[in-house]
């Protein structure tokens, strides 16, 4: 018997659920599925720049696991570009949370999620430096 997969956190609710390149005729075009949660792992690794493990621990889930996910949404996005196909977002195993912040290091550009009502972070993980700061994200 599988396990079941465990839902994964997504701290970006897509204004967004469909993509099509333009001048095409929905009727003509094959789609590719982008589940939410591969959007959220390429949000985090390749907007942000965060390492997969820094990702994953955002998602809840191993680094091994976030490396699957953005694997398969990577994937996605290059059929959908390369071949001309519609990206529609939806589905996917995942729970939107509003509850995530994000900081950088100023003095090694390391960047980390931290829950609200946590406080400010003293210090950065990665390099033990207090020059942090806060970016805040459009929702």
């Amino acid at each position: 018997m599988v396990r079941p997969q465990k839902d994964r956190r997504v701290a970006f609710n897509p204004a967004i659920s469909y993509f099509k390149p333009r001048g095409i005729p929905m009727m003509q075009l094959e789609e590719v599925r982008l589940t939410v949660d591969e959007l959220e792992a390429v949000r985090l690794s390749d907007l942000l720049g965060m390492s997969h493990e820094e990702a994953g621990h955002c998602m809840r889930v191993s680094r091994a696991t976030f490396g699957r996910i953005i694997q398969n949404g990577r994937k996605a996005i290059a059929d959908a570009l390369i071949n001309g196909k519609a990206i529609n977002v939806e589905g996917g195993n995942y729970r939107i949370v509003n509850q995530n912040r994000i900081f950088k290091c100023k003095s090694c550009n390391h960047m980390w999620e931290e829950e609200k009502g946590t406080g400010r972070p003293r210090r950065c993980p990665k390099c033990k430096q207090n020059e942090l700061y806060r970016i805040l994200m459009n929702s």
